[in-house]
């Protein structure tokens, strides 16, 4: 060192921060890169995204190897601005100025900044140093590896376990939180369909189903001069049949066997018996997302819902969980107007009290719970509790309801009044 000039122990001292600083930069950079794009690039065959992959599966010895340098080069920068104060400004002086001009340097050139730049660009950091880091965790390996050991060690007496390294696996809500912040990358259409997606599991096949109420079918008991007006105007692909109750399902009829039907002059029971499909049954609070494998396991497309006694509660086809996922894609939606809702000339809403809660939150945006009964009908039945008259009024979760009509133990109109909706405005 008394061999040099004092230029070229300052030129020497700044190459060591510029260093010290590439290394806090590559700390940040490789700690901070997105797993998941990492990911893909190394299946791409990104070189650099490979080796970061690789050493990134011992983080601990990257971590280790990155603050081994460090600590040297820490060591030699303060060595060397020592002694260039001392020689510049004597011992008395030296040390001082020495100290406070390297800390100030240190914190704001070698510390902040690189790491402020390794964590805003991972990769441009990231995949540079994967070329030098490499090496040196082959040159540098015993040294490595024993840092690595001391730390693990003292780790493992705070009751930390060392060897069980996270896989990087996302939680449904973390996945939903990506998909959310996509932005551009993932168009707002498909974005609604990731989610949806998402929530299958919390929807079952109560949730969607046609409730048994609404099921349009034959009764094989009818007189025969009602069965065919029905095979005639059927605008189903499938058409249940069944015998007195719809408990007492005897199969499903497809369109196209129907014509054939209705193309004879006469045919029988048994002719339409040997129609018939075997129906298939799905137990009630099964999740659309077991709902929809199965489906394609058995090759069906429309199930019964059943409940533990083995009584119908309703119907639910392919199409309607597809609907949960895409939307409908049968009509257009900006179009639509709801079969269960029509608006009225003084600007409320009536809606007929078999009405899914499900269908009317997302068709009305009205706030209402989709956890608790299915039907409108059976929100305000729990909430009531009894079978009101016509003409009873109720504030049902902010919205005015008043109840038009109420036939067979139903409820079966109700007119709702948004416009009157307060958003502070209480359950009841």
């Amino acid at each position: 060192m008394d061999n040099l000039n004092t230029t070229e122990i300052l030129l020497l001292l700044l190459l060591l921060i510029v260093v010290f600083a590439a290394f806090n930069a590559a700390e940040f950079g490789v700690m901070a890169i997105n797993r998941y794009r990492l990911r893909h690039l190394a299946r791409s065959g990104h070189i650099a995204a490979r080796m970061t992959q690789k050493m990134l599966e011992t983080p601990e010895r990257v971590i280790g190897l990155i603050l081994l340098v460090m600590t040297v080069l820490n060591s030699a920068i303060v060595a060397i601005a020592t002694y260039l104060s001392v020689r510049l400004f004597g011992e008395d002086w030296g040390v001082m100025i020495a100290t406070g001009v390297i800390s100030v340097i240190m914190l704001v050139f070698a510390e902040a900044a690189p790491k402020t730049l390794g964590a805003l660009y991972p990769e441009k950091v990231a995949f540079p140093f994967a070329y030098l880091l490499k090496p040196l965790l082959v040159i540098l390996w015993p040294f490595v590896e024993a840092t690595s050991w001391a730390s693990n060690g003292f780790l493992r007496l705070l009751g930390v376990k060392t060897s069980a390294h996270g896989h990087d696996a996302l939680s449904a809500e973390e996945l939903r939180s990506v998909v959310n912040e996509a932005g551009t990358f993932i168009s707002r259409r498909h974005q609604k369909m990731l989610l949806s997606i998402l929530d299958l599991e919390k929807v079952t096949v109560d949730d969607i189903m046609v409730s048994r109420h609404d099921i349009f079918g034959i009764d094989l008991d009818m007189p025969r001069e009602e069965i065919m007006p029905t095979l005639l105007h059927c605008q189903h692909t499938r058409l249940l049949v069944w015998r007195g109750d719809i408990n007492n399902v005897e199969g499903f009829l497809h369109a196209r066997d129907a014509l054939n039907l209705v193309a004879q002059d006469e045919f029988s029971d048994e002719d339409l018996k040997q129609a018939l499909r075997q129906p298939y049954f799905v137990p009630v609070g099964t999740p659309l997302t077991t709902q929809l494998l199965n489906f394609q396991r058995n090759r069906r497309r429309i199930g019964l819902v059943v409940d533990e006694y083995g009584d119908i509660q309703g119907l639910v086809t392919l199409e309607d969980i597809l609907e949960e996922i895409v939307g409908e894609f049968t009509t257009d939606i900006a179009t639509q107007i709801n079969k269960d809702t029509s608006p009225t000339a003084d600007g409320h809403v009536m809606v007929e009290g078999g009405a899914a809660i499900r269908d009317l939150v997302r068709s009305q945006h009205w706030q209402l719970p989709t956890d608790g009964p299915k039907t409108l009908n059976g929100l305000l039945l729990e909430y009531l509790e009894t079978l009101p008259t016509s003409g009873t009024c109720v504030r049902l979760y902010g919205y005015p309801m008043e109840i038009v009509q109420v036939k067979d133990n139903m409820i079966k109109a109700v007119k709702v009044m948004p416009s009157l909706y307060r958003d502070d405005s209480a359950n009841g």
